[in-house]
């Protein structure tokens, strides 16, 4: 997908308390092997290479856009490649992801596979959005399926992958995770107005659809931020951005 960088960051600061409270589901100790998985634009990935001392960390991004912005930050201990999670392969101390996992399908195989990447006594830390049933959401899967944009999209509209809390669980326990912890989280944000609401999911949510849209992507927007300021009136508004987080290790 065609990911902008500088309007996934225009919320910037929004997006990095659920990596702050990720990194604090971490068991950390010197010198590990790290993968850093859907690491964007790089900031967040050097954070988290400054928090495991001694640690050589890889970050991994499908968007050359993204890798771009985050060639600044690389040094020793820290490097960045153009990769596929769902392809990647390796032994790692630590298999971390930062919401970056919920635009991969199939979660029922995506899990096992992220696990065989952890080495014995190594650990797994992802977060995902969870917000799928709020109403910037719904609008999304909703206008996509009204015409025109149903035929501009060849009936297309994204299927989310993430599954009820109590699945990871359960896939976690079936792998032989320990130590685990499993938790939903409502971030709670406070925007200007429903605009805003519009401008934060073009940067995530909405990026598939604009790539497949084409000059209806205007209209699309228009419907879609008429729809938000129907629902959400007020200036400010609360945004309650759900979030899942995970953490296992693997026995030695």
């Amino acid at each position: 997908m065609p990911w902008n960088p500088d309007q996934y960051h225009k919320f910037q600061a929004q997006r990095a308390a659920p990596f702050e409270d990720l990194l604090h589901m971490i068991a950390v100790r010197q010198g590990l092997r790290v993968i850093d998985l859907g690491c964007g634009t790089g900031e967040l990935t050097a954070r988290l290479a400054e928090a495991l001392p001694d640690s050589n960390v890889l970050g991994i991004d499908s968007s050359a856009q993204m890798l771009a912005k985050a060639r600044p930050y690389v040094r020793p201990g820290l490097r960045f490649e153009q990769a596929d999670l769902a392809t990647i392969e390796g032994e790692w101390d630590l298999v971390f992801s930062h919401a970056a996992i919920q635009w991969v399908d199939d979660h029922a195989a995506l899990i096992p596979h992220l696990w065989s990447l952890v080495a014995p006594g190594g650990q797994i830390a992802i977060q995902q959005p969870a917000n799928h049933d709020h109403p910037s959401h719904v609008y999304a899967r909703e206008i996509a399926s009204e015409e025109p944009f149903r035929t501009a999209l060849g009936g297309w509209v994204r299927v989310v992958p993430v599954l009820p809390m109590d699945r990871y669980a359960q896939m976690l326990f079936d792998l032989g995770a320990e130590d685990m912890t499993v938790l939903e989280k409502i971030y709670p944000h406070v925007l200007e107005n429903a605009d805003a609401i519009a401008e934060w999911t073009s940067g995530t949510l909405l990026v598939p659809y604009f790539e497949r849209l084409g000059d209806l992507r205007e209209s699309f927007m228009e419907i879609y931020r008429a729809r938000l300021r129907e629902t959400f009136p007020g200036s400010p508004v609360f945004y309650p951005f759900r979030r899942m987080l995970f953490a296992a290790r693997r026995a030695p």
